[in-house]
């Protein structure tokens, strides 16, 4: 018996949940200028990214995808990285990381950024949730069927 689409989907459940997990803890952080120290200087939190890929295939999903039948697919999370940009650059000198030009480096989260990303991975949370229920109504059916 395969349960091909209940893999799937949680597939996709797994990686969107660590993607709201990671988004969660960039907006927690979006003020946070002493996340490490390195080189004795604190530096700032640096916003986290998580990259999916789709799942790497086995032998025996190649050759039975090859032989007509479903191989299996999903995705999973790649690795988490931390984004390039730039820290940000903000002038208040009374804030204690401040240099001597008053400027203080603040971490490179935009929280509108996180909002659309933290809506666009509960949408697709929801589409998985969506997925794995019909899956689920489509194999009770079947058992019904297979009863009568």
């Amino acid at each position: 018996m395969r349960l091909d689409g209940f893999d799937i989907s949680a597939s996709g459940l797994t990686a969107q949940r660590l993607r709201m997990d990671v988004i969660s803890s960039n907006i927690a952080n979006a003020d946070t200028t002493r996340a490490s120290y390195v080189n004795g200087q604190f530096v700032p939190y640096r916003r986290k990214m998580v990259v999916v890929e789709p799942m790497k295939q086995n032998f025996a999903d190649v050759l039975n995808g090859k032989m007509g039948g479903l191989a299996s697919q999903g995705v999973q999370v790649a690795s988490i990285e931390d984004d390039p940009a730039p820290f940000k650059q903000e002038y208040n000198p009374t804030h204690p990381d401040a240099d001597a030009n008053g400027m203080v480096s603040m971490p490179n989260v935009d929280i509108l950024k996180e909002m659309v990303d933290m809506i666009s991975a509960s949408r697709s949370y929801e589409a998985n949730v969506t997925a794995f229920n019909a899956s689920k109504a489509m194999f009770a059916k079947s058992l019904e069927i297979g009863k009568s």
